[in-house]
């Protein structure tokens, strides 16, 4: 428990002004395939409602069997520790070992397979709605990695609508998100303070809008209709490849190779910023662990060395990656592209479980570390996206931000 102990210590020696925005951790290399799974699809981004059962899954490749622990913090809505105390939004303990794994069966890459699920016996409930952060470490008491995870009442309606750009200078490339909070149960007190917004395309909270204020207020409905501040790129739709089976090639896989483990080589991609948008139906970024004649793919299924290529001139000024939600959209030296000057190409591999996955290339400012989206693939108003957006509310007095509200729409009935 004396992680508890350290955070307790660490919230009442220093002031709350000087807490910073808590940050996700990336995990080391030989921890793969961090997956939520929920009512929603797996994968994705986690907002739970209250009540609902938190799944989490992770490999470990050392084949050492270790020993994993998760500890569960309370968040406010920018992500600063809040007031409530372990026992307020937790019921039960954390910092609890996680006991259900199985090892890797007939397969070449040994790993253990971990599987978290909240409530168990030792934590019983999350009791309070908001952000969350569920940290795992290992049996030396180092931070192996961190996720974020939402959840929320259902006290409120959100109307959620996609349209396109009102900003003539970029019509053609950005969609604009259109909110609508409604209310029986709640009476918004000073709702340009106490009322809080998340706006999450394709699930990614490095690009989320946030902390809009409502621009009308008819009794307790609050509307939102902005012209630039909540636009999004439109970006372009994700890349994709599978490997279910691993043998073979299969989309978006040229040919294959075995080696110590299997190598996945996938067609060479080339710039889409200056093509025309074309309709190719993705999920978003996000990824699906699958393979065939396994009864089981959670230990059954392998992993590969995907070698990813784009042929593309070499950039002084920026570094290329690979980006989607098979490491939650991290820019992380895992993911840069190196340019091959005898090809031509930039190139990468990273070993990746056997399933369906979307990603795209973007690239990073070298002195900025600004992060373009479209710089390759291009930014288009057609482009097929998914919006979630979250309401917060404190109200006067309150000790935390509660998330009382959830909405979804996709761009795929987008309006002028």
């Amino acid at each position: 428990m004396k992680k508890n102990v350290y955070s307790l210590l660490l919230f009442l020696i220093i002031p709350s002004f000087l807490l910073s925005q808590v940050e996700e951790v990336s995990p080391p290399d030989f921890i793969k395939t961090i997956t939520f799974k929920s009512n929603t699809t797996q994968g994705q981004l986690p907002v739970l409602k209250l009540g609902e059962a938190l799944n989490l899954e992770f490999d470990a490749l050392n084949g050492n069997e270790e020993d994993f622990y998760y500890v569960i913090e309370h968040f406010n809505f920018d992500w600063t520790p809040s007031n409530l105390v372990k026992g307020e939004y937790l019921k039960g303990l954390d910092n609890q070992r996680i006991l259900t794994y199985e090892n890797s069966f007939n397969a070449f890459q040994i790993y253990s397979h971990y599987d978290l699920t909240i409530p168990n016996s030792q934590t019983r409930a999350l009791l309070k709605s908001g952000n969350y952060m569920i940290s795992i470490y290992d049996d030396y008491d180092e931070l192996m990695f961190s996720r974020k995870f939402m959840v929320y009442e259902d006290l409120v309606s959100v109307g959620v609508k996609v349209k396109r750009s009102r900003d003539v200078e970029v019509i053609a490339e950005k969609q604009s998100v259109d909110i609508v909070i409604n209310t029986n149960s709640i009476n918004f007190n000073n709702p340009l303070e106490t009322v809080k917004t998340l706006i999450i395309q394709n699930n990614n909270l490095n690009t989320a809008i946030s902390d809009l204020k409502p621009q009308y207020t008819l009794g307790n409905e609050l509307i939102y209709r902005y012209d630039t501040e909540s636009a999004f790129w439109g970006g372009n739709e994700y890349i994709y490849f599978e490997t279910k089976d691993i043998r073979s090639a299969s989309i978006g896989v040229q040919f294959i190779d075995l080696k110590e483990i299997y190598h996945n080589y996938l067609f060479t991609n080339i710039s889409r910023k200056d093509r025309p948008y074309t309709y190719n139906p993705d999920i978003n970024g996000n990824f699906q662990i699958t393979a065939i004649d396994r009864t089981n793919v959670d230990f059954e299924a392998d992993y590969s060395m995907i070698h990813f290529s784009l042929l593309h001139e070499e950039l002084k000024d920026k570094d290329i990656h690979v980006y989607g939600n098979f490491n939650a959209f991290a820019i992380e030296p895992l993911t840069k592209m190196e340019f091959n000057p005898e090809s031509g190409k930039y190139e990468n591999m990273m070993r990746l479980k056997q399933g369906f996955y979307n990603y795209k290339f973007v690239a990073v400012d070298k002195e900025t570390q600004e992060l373009d989206e479209g710089a390759i693939s291009g930014n288009f108003w057609q482009t097929e996206n998914n919006y979630k957006v979250l309401v917060y509310y404190r109200d006067l007095g309150a000790r935390f931000d509660r998330l009382i509200g959830y909405g979804e729409a996709t761009s795929v009935d987008i309006s002028n």
